[in-house]
């Protein structure tokens, strides 16, 4: 079990880490910018809108930022690719609608030191790309003696 007794001093070093990345050009998207915002931030505190992730979660999320700028950095390829389209929230004049819109996902998997990290990069629309996760990529199954451990669960944009 992970401590989270000094959890908001790792969130707010995580917070000044992360704001200091601002973007990253990805070579596996065409060298195009990968941008740092904090609606990604967000995401890795909370599931959707009102729902918190579990402290650990927050923390091992925060713990793996290091690597998610190393791997968007270096990768050439993705491995992983969805498109949909959904319901979005979008600013126009000053107020909030709601519209349709098509959102990708694309997804970089990568072994770093023995973990094997996946992470998560957004589009809406024609929008700019930008960092929406980051998680540990091993997954739990059983298949006679050999047993798989899982945390990523396939669906890139809950991940």
């Amino acid at each position: 079990m992970t401590d989270i007794s000094n959890y908001q001093k790792i969130r707010e070093d995580s917070q000044s880490f992360y704001s200091n990345i601002g973007r990253i050009c990805c070579p596996a998207l065409n060298n195009e910018y990968v941008n740092f915002t904090s609606e990604g931030f967000n995401h890795l505190i909370y599931k959707s809108e009102r729902t918190e992730r579990d402290r650990s979660v927050q923390i091992m999320k925060f713990k793996l930022l290091t690597h998610a700028k190393t791997i968007i950095k270096i990768s050439t390829t993705y491995q992983e690719y969805d498109e949909s389209i959904i319901e979005v929230r979008k600013k126009k004049k000053k107020k909030v609608v709601h519209e349709s819109s098509i959102v990708r996902y694309w997804g970089f998997v990568s072994i770093i030191r023995n973990f094997r990290v996946k992470v998560i990069i957004r589009q809406i629309g024609n929008g700019q790309k930008h960092f929406w996760s980051v998680i540990p990529a091993w997954s739990k199954s059983h298949y006679r003696d050999t047993k798989f451990i899982t945390t990523a669960f396939g669906n890139l944009k809950e991940d």
